[in-house]
């Protein structure tokens, strides 16, 4: 279980999380949903523990673990994954070998020998090709000039290869065109289990009508406003999110 409270982080002296609280139970999918400037980035990434993000209250407990006293590649020990919301590129990296070393350094952690070579290969290749890439993509370098929906479907390929247990989607749904934003989704549907916890962070209602949330929380000023299922969404959708800003009395 994924448990928040009182969630307060900054960024060079900007408070940006103010007492945001938070739970998440194996088996869910949470969909954060705000305006821009929220917080719904910082949110994703400070569980992610990136350095720039001072956390200066509260607790963020996962697996009975302070993650808070993880460095990042502790957390992704543990099972987090965050599918960035602006995927970097690193060429001469090749996008194999980079799996590879990555799922080889989880099964040290779980005490397992490395995967074997054959059966790796022979996973990747089906994975490549359920998401739309293709072989080829396997031995290109990493995100290198890969187009913006290329290194989202490439994202959800990563996370489908180290089956982590939580998963952080951070707008993975930006820039892509519909039949990029159904490939996505049913990677991502794919990896839904009782024994993983999913949170999806995006702008728009249209992902999760193929992403259905079991929750949808909206993030106002660094804080949860308002908390329901998933015609939460599609009010939003109508509405728009300045009456929940006025009811919250402050904007983004």
């Amino acid at each position: 279980m994924l448990t928040i409270k009182n969630l307060h982080a900054e960024v060079e002296g900007k408070k940006i999380l103010k007492g945001l609280n938070f739970s998440a139970k194996p088996g869910q999918v949470h969909a954060i949903m705000g305006p821009n400037g929220s917080g719904k980035s910082t949110f994703a990434t400070v569980l992610a523990g990136k350095e720039d993000y001072e956390v200066t209250d509260g607790s963020v407990v996962y697996k009975d673990t302070n993650l808070l006293e993880l460095s990042p590649h502790e957390r992704a020990h543990l099972g987090l994954f965050l599918a960035f919301q602006y995927p970097v590129a690193i060429p001469g990296l090749s996008n194999i070998n980079f799996l590879k070393t990555a799922v080889n350094t989880i099964r040290k952690h779980q005490g397992k020998d490395p995967v074997d070579a054959y059966d790796f290969l022979a996973q990747a290749k089906a994975l490549a090709m359920r998401v739309g890439l293709g072989e080829s993509f396997l031995s290109r370098g990493l995100n290198d000039e890969f187009s913006g929906g290329e290194k989202k479907r490439n994202e959800i390929m990563q996370m489908l290869m180290l089956n982590p247990s939580l998963c952080i989607l951070d707008e993975t749904d930006s820039g892509l065109d519909i039949d990029a934003l159904k490939t996505v989704a049913a990677g991502v549907n794919a990896h839904r289990s009782p024994d993983h916890i999913i949170v999806v962070v995006t702008h728009y209602q249209r992902l999760l009508d193929y992403i259905v949330p079991d929750f949808v929380h909206v993030l106002i000023d660094g804080a949860i406003v308002k908390t329901g299922d998933a015609q939460l969404a599609k009010e939003l959708e109508k509405k728009g999110y300045q009456w929940l800003m006025e009811s919250a009395g402050g904007g983004a």
